[in-house]
């Protein structure tokens, strides 16, 4: 798959970069709140390629009440008797919120068209479906960002492997992992595609390689800033007439 290269080594220690992004990143989130900003950030990825361990580095320093996370499994009964792309529109962020998707509305072009959930002519018409959907996000001001995790297929095994091996991590690996695992090829084809269709001046991909946790976690963060930073105002806002007032009357 092209564009995976492994990330650049870090040029200072793992938990000194960690900490300086997620102080910037904190301050975006405080611009979002006080500036009436929302973000849309999808997460993307193989199965074991760090998407958690990202997204819990990233939200570690966010207020907790302008930020979700959604993680996105098989639609319901009821999210399966609409358009595949309902179930989403009732989780995007209000003003001032972000909202983080690990996994999304790519589903449809992903595992739905590799496992046979929808039919050639539905994950077809996919591609139009979600660029217009983002295309409305963009135009009602919403940033969006969207990540893949790669890693290789060795790499994947290795984790799988791990996560059977430890009595508390057991529960993260499932039948459908090893289903995945054998139609690599129909995935990386898909993914192919799906970038090639998907990847747009308003919503553009970003690859991460995930073979090395803590340089893709780095990446992964610093992608995200980087991109919310350049959309969130950085100015902090007029103090308020009347909270002024009654500062200057409480303390003098």
């Amino acid at each position: 798959m092209a564009g995976h290269d492994r990330p650049e080594p870090l040029d200072q220690p793992y938990d000194t970069a960690l900490e300086d992004l997620q102080g910037k990143l904190a301050q975006v989130m405080v611009g979002h709140i006080v500036h009436g900003r929302r973000s849309v950030i999808v997460f993307e990825g193989w199965d074991a390629a760090g998407k958690g361990g990202a997204i819990k580095r990233l939200t570690a320093e966010w207020d907790p009440r302008a930020f979700s996370v959604w993680p996105i499994a098989a639609p319901t009964a009821e999210e399966q008797a609409h358009n595949f792309l309902w179930r989403f529109w009732q989780r995007l962020p209000a003003s001032g919120e972000i909202a983080v998707f690990d996994r999304s509305w790519y589903g449809r072009v992903l595992v739905e068209r590799v496992e046979g959930f929808a039919t050639k002519a539905e994950w077809r018409r996919a591609y139009a479906e979600i660029n217009q959907f983002e295309e409305q996000l963009a135009a009602d001001g919403t940033t969006i960002v969207k990540l893949f995790l790669h890693v290789s297929a060795e790499v994947q095994d290795e984790r799988l492997k791990a996560r059977l091996e430890h009595p508390w991590k057991r529960w993260k690996v499932s039948a459908e992992d090893f289903r995945n695992r054998e139609q690599r090829a129909a995935y990386l084809a898909a993914m192919e595609e799906m970038f090639a269709q998907t990847d747009t001046a308003l919503a553009p991909w970003t690859i991460i390689n995930g073979d090395k946790k803590k340089p893709a976690r780095i990446a992964a963060l610093q992608a995200i800033h980087d991109q919310l930073a350049a959309a969130t105002p950085s100015e902090p806002p007029k103090p308020s007439k009347e909270v002024m007032k009654l500062a200057r009357a409480a303390f003098g």
